[in-house]
């Protein structure tokens, strides 16, 4: 029984054509009538809207149940011909405008009261419109001798104030009584919308109202509605007449832009109600009494549109800007909670348990597969991490490789963190047909609010899921044996933000250090220093390795290679044949633009490209080998030098030089310092020579510290020296400071 009636309870021999019979005498006991001169006229009249809210929840189907209340209504009293021109009267003008409706607004045009767009339409069609046609219609019929002349919404003159207050009350009733209705109707259809109702209801209310605040309005709208349906008595004073009414309006425009549309339009209309039920109280009777009537009319005509319109925008702009604020909370590409709503959650909850996620390989994989790759693993793995969450759980999304999760602080926590961390590795995710188990690190510490310094504490807890991936256990922030790495963080921040005050301000200083040619021909290294507080001299195996992890290594090569190259302009005229060897770090190795920059700085400074030395360090940091590649054959095209630093040092040194063209080679002086005592040594310094001399190559031994060391690589046969035993690094301002403009010793050949 219950399924057929589900199935068919939207007929129009079902609810459509049953709920007219009810509801229409019930709308017309709201009616309000009042005799002015030769008629009756109409102050409030609520069959319209009940009409208009049949039509908005079952369409043309409501029609037939419509002309049928109306039958039983009017034929017992008036007979037949009266009632069929009742029906024809009342069901033509409906029927009109819900098509002029309809084809206006084709879709979502039965939804619920409330949609700014929908205000607009409904108010046009379904009352302005509708108020016209009826009066229009209904005038014709009476000039035509269908209905009793008593009952003509117009008097003798159809432009009086009886005409006047017919229209505005027509529109009244319809405007403020077709959301009740609505309601009603609904409710009576499906008894959980009450549910749906009130919940709508409560999320149009302004985030910060307060029970103080409606009880504060109910108070307010209670008193001055008492006031104005109280009969006057001897000491009536101001506030009994329809001034009163006036100060409604401020309320209900309260109540419209702090409580929400759907409040207002229920509490307006069920007020509406009983104030024009009680009209003759607060309406002076006297010889203007049609003048007043007309003026309270216009004031409940005015105040509806204004109360409905006003409710209607700021609920529309409320939920516009409670959707955007919610969209700021999203990350728009994962489509999971990133760190503004990590910030958030973790000020809005008493202690928050921060579980940091570090899934490093994701980086590679996203590389080979692609961004679509990194972000459906993440959205997986969100989705399996939330089957373990608790209320008020969520997990967030961080750049790169990382996310994080917020639990609620329990006694259960290891506990807890075990199960998440078994589960974590636990997931598998399917990609291209194939199953991906990437590494993951996970650290957790307990944020207490207001937490002023998320991202550091973030950074942290990402120093430690990188340890976490060593020890492949859950770590905690505040282990003890963990304290050394996060004073090692600490200090890696401080040396970058030294590093970026020292770019912006030329906080460097440049050292030069000759290579010596065994046949005469001398250039110079330049070396980078950082100058620190106080004056301190700072090396680059102290700031470098932090320039490399914050990708900086690229700014401080430019750096150099910018200030080497205005040197020798500097020095051009005193020294033509100058020659300066830069050292580039992997990142600009691999940097698509190199080639650009080295060509843009030769030009800018107008040096020839054969006084350019650029030395790639041998090493497998190198990014996009392929790129390195065709940069290094870019910069040879220009006209510089190529040369390979510290070789033998790399892995697989021999087979990248197989693949890699250059134009010199320095022998890492790891091999050069006990060449006189490791015959290893000496055979591997020796082959590595050998070799050069088949890629016709020029060979640059480093670490030459003393004599012996320099006669025993000159035996082999190598192009160049460098080292203290050759000449120590100084300033390179100081260069030619000196009588021997090289200031180096003085090589004799082999």
């Amino acid at each position: 029984m219950k399924s057929w009636y589900q199935r068919n309870k939207n007929q129009w021999w079902a609810l459509p054509g049953l709920l007219p019979l009810f509801l229409l005498p019930l709308a017309a006991w709201c009616n309000t009538f009042t005799v002015l001169d030769d008629g009756r006229t109409v102050l409030y009249y609520l069959p319209h809207a009940l009409f208009m809210a049949l039509m908005l929840i079952f369409d043309w189907a409501a029609l037939p149940g419509i002309a049928l209340a109306i039958f039983v209504r009017y034929f017992p009293g008036y007979g037949l011909s009266y009632t069929l021109n009742a029906i024809l009267l009342m069901v033509g003008p409906l029927a009109l405008c819900w098509f002029g409706y309809r084809v206006f607004v084709w879709r979502r045009y039965r939804v619920i009261f409330g949609s700014l767009s929908l205000t607009f339409s409904r108010c046009m069609w379904l009352v302005l419109i509708y108020s016209s046609i009826f009066l229009v219609w209904y005038q014709l019929a009476v000039f035509l001798g269908f209905l009793d002349g008593y009952y003509s919404l117009n008097g003798a003159e159809p432009l009086n104030i009886r005409t006047l207050i017919n229209f505005q009350s027509l529109m009244v009733g319809t405007i403020s009584g077709m959301p009740l209705c609505y309601f009603i109707i609904r409710a009576i259809r499906n008894p959980s919308f009450c549910r749906i109702f009130w919940l709508r209801l409560k999320k149009q209310f302004h985030p910060h109202v307060h029970l103080p605040e409606i009880l504060t309005w109910f108070f307010l709208t209670g008193v001055l509605v008492a006031l104005m349906v109280s009969k006057p008595g001897p000491s009536s004073t101001i506030f009994n007449t329809s001034y009163t009414f006036t100060l409604l309006l401020p309320l209900m425009l309260w109540a419209a832009m702090r409580f929400g549309y759907l409040f207002i339009t229920t509490v307006w209309g069920i007020s509406l109600i009983v104030l024009c039920r009680y009209f003759g109280n607060y309406v002076p009777d006297g010889e203007d009494f049609a003048l007043q009537l007309a003026i309270t009319s216009s004031c409940w005509m005015v105040f509806s549109f204004t109360i409905a319109l006003m409710a209607a925008m700021t609920t529309r702009q409320r939920a516009v800007f409670f959707h955007v604020r919610q969209l700021a909370l999203i990350d728009p590409v994962f489509q999971l909670h990133n760190l503004r709503a990590l910030t958030r959650d973790t000020s809005k909850y008493a202690s928050s348990l921060l579980c940091f996620i570090r899934i490093p390989e994701l980086e590679i994989l996203g590389r080979n597969y692609g961004l679509l790759f990194r972000i459906h693993y993440k959205q997986h793995l969100g989705m399996y991490l939330r089957q373990s969450l608790r209320e008020n759980e969520n997990l967030y999304n961080l750049s790169g490789h990382d996310l994080v999760l917020r639990l609620n602080n329990s006694d259960d926590d290891e506990q807890r963190l075990n199960h998440l961390s078994e589960a974590i590795q636990q997931f598998r995710f399917l990609w291209d047909g194939m199953v991906f188990q990437p590494q993951t690190g996970i650290s957790y510490c307990v944020a207490l609010p207001p937490v002023n310094h998320l991202p550091l504490l973030l950074g942290e807890l990402s120093t430690m899921a990188e340890f976490s991936l060593t020890t492949r256990r859950v770590e905690g922030l505040l282990d003890s044996q963990l304290h050394p790495l996060q004073e090692d963080m600490r200090k890696k921040v401080a040396m970058m933000n030294m590093l970026q005050e020292a770019l912006e301000h030329d906080h460097f200083r440049l050292l030069a250090q000759p290579i010596q040619g065994v046949r005469g021909d001398t250039w110079y290294e330049v070396l980078l220093r950082m100058s620190g507080p106080g004056g301190k001299v700072i090396s680059p195996e102290v700031f470098f390795p932090v320039a490399c992890e914050f990708g900086l290594s690229s700014r401080l090569d430019f750096w150099v290679l910018e200030h080497s190259l205005a040197f020798i302009q500097r020095h051009k005229e005193r020294q033509r044949g100058i020659r300066l060897s830069v050292n580039l770090s992997p990142a600009s190795v691999c940097h698509n633009g190199l080639v650009r920059e080295v060509s843009h700085q030769l030009a800018r400074f107008e040096v020839e490209p054969w006084q350019l030395v650029l030395e790639v360090t041998e090493t497998d940091e190198l990014t996009n080998v392929e790129q390195a590649r065709h940069n290094l054959a870019g910069l040879q095209a220009l006209g510089c030098s190529i040369a390979i630093d510290d070789f033998g040092s790399g892995y697989a040194s021999y087979a990248r030089l197989k693949k890699m063209d250059a134009d010199i080679l320095k022998i890492d002086g790891s091999f050069v310092r006990n060449i006189l005592t490791s015959s290893l040594d000496y055979q591997i310094v020796e082959s590595i020579c050998q070799l050069a001399r088949v890629k016709r190559m020029k060979v640059v031994v480093e670490y030459i510290e003393n004599e012996a060391i320099c006669e025993a690589v000159k035996q082999m046969g190598v192009d160049y020296l460098q080292g203290y035993y050759i000449g120590h690094p100084e300033p390179i301002e100081k260069l030619f400071d000196h009588g021997n403009p090289a200031h180096c010793r003085v090589v004799e050949p082999a």
